[in-house]
């Protein structure tokens, strides 16, 4: 069935379409898929957002109106956000909840089951978004020292970043909450593990912000995908073991619920990654990170003297870059054909994973998830 694997995909069981004919968008495959496990994932954390303690936090972040604070940008996510769909992995965990169905072991439970998935998965789902969403929100915390007058009162800032600290801190507070509720050892193991790589993986990225338009480390490919391991798939990966776990399915099965989640996520992120240099509609230059995947490997192939030389040529006055002309000159090398295969390769591997699992809307829905994150050009 997966034999061309990222050549066609799937609307529904047998139902194939080509990808290079264009395919469902992105906000239809999630819509379909919510259908599937029961409601929409935008309900997922509803009960914590509503919460006394939120919607107080929510009132004091209208303070930061009129600043740049990032915190901002993170509270306009949660309330719109097509392209990326915030509530991604938590939908994904019903999914493969779903897909992967009851086990022999948990013959004794399932009276617990609403559309095919347990409680106990649902309550996951909701663990693994509030995490998410914690790690958002503290990602949102500025440097005050690099700040300058035009991002706003230094007062303000200085609030935000307290928001941001105390927001965060609540909603992970409430995910370890109802982590603990699961009473089950082996799932929290899991997921405070991922909680350390998401913590690991930020430090690094701090550790490097201030070097990374100077790239004065030399990052190889093998090392960015490590590094987004820890900081964008780790948490995935573990929730769908986790998933796995609290249905007790075999070790096999928890293994290829984890290879899913990991490199689906991947596939994710050198998609999200590959935007500036693929989009065609986007009539302005859009800034990005010179530790993408794509900078990455133009760095590999063309050589770090020479990459080093070609940001320094893209730097004008006040060492502001010129992200037009590195554009073209990573879109002139190998870099972005690299990226695009490699997103195309974690598709596969996702798609590979998905073979133990028996057909299902559920796992048509997963496909699917796979083939909207590696359509690209």
């Amino acid at each position: 069935m997966w034999g061309a694997l990222l050549r066609r995909g799937v609307r529904g069981t047998g139902a194939l379409w080509c990808l290079s004919s264009g395919g469902p968008p992105w906000s239809q495959v999630v819509s379909e898929a919510e259908k599937i496990v029961g409601y929409p994932t935008s309900f997922m954390s509803l009960r914590c957002l509503l919460s006394d303690e939120l919607s107080n936090i929510a009132m004091q972040v209208r303070k930061l109106v009129g600043t740049k604070h990032p915190l901002l940008d993170t509270a306009r996510g949660f309330v719109y956000d097509s392209r990326n769909n915030l509530q991604m992995r938590g939908l994904v965990v019903l999914l493969i909840s779903k897909a992967a169905g009851p086990s022999t072991a948990g013959l004794s439970f399932q009276h617990d089951m609403v559309s095919g998935i347990y409680s106990s998965q649902r309550s996951l789902a909701e663990i693994t978004e509030l995490i998410h969403t914690a790690f958002l929100v503290h990602r949102g915390i500025v440097n005050i020292g690099e700040l300058k007058s035009c991002d706003g009162p230094l007062k303000d800032m200085q609030f935000g970043n307290k928001m941001a600290v105390l927001s965060g801190d609540f909603l992970l507070a409430n995910a370890c909450a109802s982590l603990a509720q699961l009473q089950n050892t082996k799932v929290v193991e899991l997921i405070s593990s991922a909680i350390g790589d998401l913590v690991q993986g930020i430090y690094y990225e701090n550790s490097k912000s201030s070097e990374e338009n100077c790239l004065t480390d030399d990052i190889g490919i093998s090392r960015w995908k490590e590094q987004v391991f820890l900081s964008y798939s780790a948490l995935l990966a573990k929730s769908c073991q986790a998933a796995m776990e609290l249905a007790k399915h075999s070790v096999e099965i928890q293994d290829m619920a984890f290879q899913y989640g990991k490199h689906m996520s991947m596939s994710h992120k050198l998609h999200s990654d590959l935007q500036p240099f693929v989009k065609e509609s986007s009539t302005d230059t859009m800034a990005f990170s010179l530790n993408s995947a794509p900078a990455i490997l133009h760095q590999e192939f063309l050589g770090r003297e020479a990459w080093l030389k070609q940001i320094r040529e893209a730097q004008g006055k006040g060492n502001i870059v010129d992200y037009k002309k590195l554009q073209e000159a990573i879109k002139a090398g190998k870099g972005v054909t690299s990226a695009i295969d490699l997103c195309r390769c974690h598709g596969n591997r996702a798609l590979a994973a998905l073979e133990r699992f028996p057909p299902s809307e559920a796992r048509d829905a997963l496909a699917n998830i796979v083939y909207a994150v590696t359509r690209l050009p």
